[in-house]
């Protein structure tokens, strides 16, 4: 068995991005390659609710929605090392983005505006896509929330072209430049 290197002085790996960037099925790889738990904030919160995050949204609202997400984020911030998949909008409250950067290494999965409403418009269940002019507000979210992720990670990946194996092993090339001599010895799959 390999082992992947990770910089001890950060706990866990958080993935950050617009939906369509593919945070949940490059989480899955990483988790099989590294045998470190992995957690996503929208499975906690569906979870929690006994809902789909679209049910959510309907009967809730998105306030409350935020607001499961933040505690689950504070949750998770307990955990030692650990994948998190975090929901494309956690950014959009300044205590989660503190509470990211105490997790660990923030790699934000991005892509071409072009690819990733395409990956986001394939699942019918998009709350925040519900609208009349699904492209436009995509790019709107996108637009705000793009400058957030670029300030906060640690790390971009653009997913534009790569398999979800491919973004896993660009996150393990950068995250051998982020700490060249690593502590810690975490078990990895070939």
């Amino acid at each position: 068995m390999r082992y992947w290197k990770v910089n001890q002085l950060s706990r866990s790996i958080v993935l950050v991005g617009m939906m369509g960037a593919g945070k949940s099925s490059v989480g899955r790889c990483l988790h099989h390659r590294t045998g470190l738990a992995l957690h996503d904030t929208d499975q906690i919160v569906a979870a929690k609710f006994g809902l789909s995050i679209p049910r959510i949204f309907s009967r809730y609202g998105e306030q409350t929605f935020r607001e499961a997400e933040t505690e689950a984020l504070r949750r998770l911030a307990e955990s030692k090392q650990i994948i998190v998949v975090a929901g494309g909008g956690i950014v959009l409250r300044e205590d989660n983005i503190e509470i990211l950067k105490r997790v660990g290494v923030i790699v934000w999965l991005d892509g071409d505006d072009e690819t990733l409403f395409g990956r986001a418009s394939q699942k019918m269940d998009r709350p925040l896509l519900r609208t009349k002019n699904p492209r436009e507000t995509f790019s709107r979210i996108l637009r705000a929330r793009r400058p957030v992720y670029a300030k906060i990670a640690n790390i971009r990946v653009d997913t534009s072209v790569l398999t979800d194996e491919e973004v896993a092993v660009a996150i393990r090339s950068k995250l051998r430049r982020l700490n060249p001599k690593p502590r810690s010895s975490i078990p990895a799959t070939t």
